[in-house]
């Protein structure tokens, strides 16, 4: 029975060691990955304009190592993240201390990253606020997205809403893998790579657009030069330019004050001409015998009048009947039958 108890004894001191060892060695590694730390804390504020992802328990760092983590996040004026944190007590802050928001790894986890600027020395008291002109926010995906512009210009539309879907999900810790960001980004390579004539022309091309501008620089020196010339006589006579408008305008003003004035007559004589052009139209082959004839009959009125200003008329035939009593008719006729007629009755 004395054996067994020894034997008893023995396994449960080696046990009682196993455990104690076990615990001891448990205890250091928490202490050790969780960079824990059985120091005073001290507690201080710090004001940002977005604390987006900054949750309690996250890291706050100087250089790296940790000196400390955050006890809380809160909404101040609604428009400003108000982030509480503790720092080990012989780590003090100054009035120039900076605090800003970083990525502590792919999958989107947050740690208060703090710096010395230049400014106040002076030990910063506990409690104390970090003013949010001495805070920044974390990474801004839209000038990220921004940066990556014109890389995104050269995707299929399915291309670029995978790689952007990808992006953000592991930024944002809120799912994806670091695998499915890499094998998107390699067929964003290939992208390029397929594309690699298409870019290649268009440097050829930019480069001979290049040349022919640059052989041609004097001739686009003059011309910048005779632009800015012509630029600058406007100018010089800008005063000139808008008088004459001003002319002009008032001139627009009397014309349009003249022809008030004669409107109703010239409409009137409008109408006239055109019942006259449509007479004319009626008539036109008269107008147009009467303008042949015109002439033979001028040549003839010109010779009645070559004695003076006057006109001779000569009687070169004349016949009738005189009726006498007793309802008898005499013929008269001149010239008689026989006599001669006067020369200047065969003029035409």
């Amino acid at each position: 029975m004395s054996v067994l108890d020894k034997k008893t004894a023995g396994d449960l001191t080696r046990l009682m060691v196993f455990v104690v060892v076990t615990a001891m060695a448990t205890g250091l590694l928490i202490v050790t990955i969780g960079n824990l730390s059985f120091t005073g804390k001290v507690a201080y504020k710090a004001e940002f304009s977005d604390a987006t992802g900054v949750v309690k328990g996250d890291d706050v760092r100087i250089a790296g190592v940790k000196v400390g983590s955050v006890s809380d996040v809160e909404i101040v004026d609604r428009s400003r993240a108000l982030v509480s944190f503790d720092v080990e007590e012989d780590v003090p802050l100054s009035g120039a201390t900076s605090a800003a928001i970083r990525y502590r790894n792919l999958v989107g986890q947050r740690y208060i990253s703090l710096t010395e600027t230049i400014g106040d020395t002076a030990e910063l008291a506990e409690g104390a606020t970090i003013p949010i002109s001495r805070t920044s926010p974390a990474l801004d995906l839209t000038v990220l997205f921004n940066g990556f512009k014109p890389l995104f210009q050269a995707l299929s539309p399915e291309d670029l809403n995978q790689l952007s879907f990808e992006i953000i999900q592991v930024f944002q810790g809120e799912g994806g893998t670091l695998e499915g960001l890499l094998a998107n980004t390699a067929s964003v390579t290939q992208t390029l790579a397929d594309r690699d004539e298409v870019i290649n022309s268009l440097v050829d091309n930019l480069n001979d657009v290049l040349a022919n501008v640059g052989d041609r620089d004097e001739e686009l020196t003059r011309l910048i030069q005779n632009f800015r010339a012509f630029v600058g006589g406007l100018k010089d006579d800008r005063k000139a330019i808008l008088t004459s408008l001003d002319q002009i305008s008032a001139l627009s003003v009397e014309t349009a004050g003249l022809v008030d004035g004669i409107r109703e007559p010239f409409v009137r004589d409008i109408k006239e001409l055109r019942r006259f052009a449509g007479n004319i139209d009626r008539n036109k082959a008269e107008l147009d015998r009467a303008m042949q004839v015109l002439p033979i009959k001028l040549k003839k009125v010109g010779r009645t009048a070559i004695y003076g200003s006057f006109f001779n008329f000569y009687l070169c035939q004349f016949s009738g009947k005189v009726q006498l009593p007793g309802k008898n008719a005499l013929d008269v006729t001149y010239p008689l039958p026989g006599q001669k007629v006067s020369d200047r009755c065969d003029l035409g």
